[in-house]
């Protein structure tokens, strides 16, 4: 068993080398998942893609560094630093309408209708799974498959909070079934060059994505090196969470964004065996230039 909130940089990417291979650590490190994560994840740290027929382009670059769980319901972390090039359009705000949001890998939403207070719209994303080699407790369970979600958004703005509903469901890498995550939100306005995020929300999660995240089978419990017993996981609201956001503009062309967010599991996910720890961190922070044409 690891010790409790060590730290450590892992991409979470497999390859077909054996379980022991001295070179497999590095080889995790992979160039693929680095782009994913600095293409998508990082631009949910509070930038939005907008559109407008008279529009200026150009491009964000910069750098983040980014930590987490390196499963849900583990007490190790993972450090992940990568380079960030992303495309920028700019103008005067009353100019643009947001089409595009970026909260995060697993939840990027299109608006498809033109309305200033509710919006709705289809969300994909991407989850990284779960690997038997995560943590001495996973040994012999087997992997979970990451793969790519689809699903669906609404959100009405309330003025001075905004109120969501985002069903999920992983559509490939094996069944996995579907989240539904209910949030509030309110976006704070400091001054021109600061503003502040903060967000409660809570996750339902239907029996196959329990099963597959928190149960143990009867042959994986046979299959155990930890001596885990079979655990019959069922829906329900599988945690409760609260995020905290900045984005402050350094200069005109620099740009610092910092996210923090606490997750507590509930209900058959915190009593799962596979969960080392039901206080779940993540966050991260970015700081980008901005070059226009």
């Amino acid at each position: 068993m690891p010790d409790k909130y060590t730290i450590g940089v892992d991409t979470g990417h497999k390859y077909p080398v054996p379980p022991h291979h001295p070179m497999r650590p590095v080889m995790r490190a992979s160039f693929l998942s680095t782009a994913i994560v600095a293409g998508i994840l990082t631009v949910g740290l509070g930038s939005v893609s907008t559109l407008a027929s008279d529009r200026s382009f150009g491009l964000k670059v910069g750098g983040g560094v980014f930590f987490g769980p390196k499963y849900q319901g583990s007490s190790e972390y993972r450090i992940l630093p990568v380079p960030l090039i992303m495309p920028h359009f700019s103008g005067e705000p009353g100019e643009f309408r947001r089409r595009v949001t970026v909260r995060g890998l697993d939840d990027i939403r299109f608006d498809l209708l033109d309305n200033e207070r509710f919006e709705l719209g289809p969300v994909v994303g991407y989850t990284f799974g779960r690997d038997e080699d995560d943590a001495d407790i996973l040994d012999g369970l087997g992997d979970v498959d990451g793969g790519l979600l689809l699903g669906g958004y609404v959100a009405y703005d309330l003025d001075w909070f905004k109120i969501d509903a985002v069903a999920t469901t992983q559509v490939t890498g094996g069944e996995s079934g579907y989240q539904i995550t209910l949030g509030a939100q309110n976006d704070y306005v400091v001054s021109d060059t600061i503003t502040l995020t903060a967000r409660v929300g809570t996750t339902f999660a239907d029996d196959t994505y329990m099963s597959t995240n928190f149960g143990i089978t009867a042959a994986q419990s046979l299959a155990s090196t930890a001596g885990l017993a079979a655990f019959d996981a069922g829906a329900g609201v599988k945690d409760v969470h609260l995020e905290l956001g900045a984005n402050i503009a350094l200069t005109e062309n620099w740009d610092l964004n910092l996210r923090a967010r606490y997750g507590r599991l509930l209900g058959d996910a915190a009593d799962s065996p596979v969960v080392e720890s039901e206080d779940q961190l993540s966050g991260g922070l970015r700081l980008t230039y901005k070059f226009n044409w």
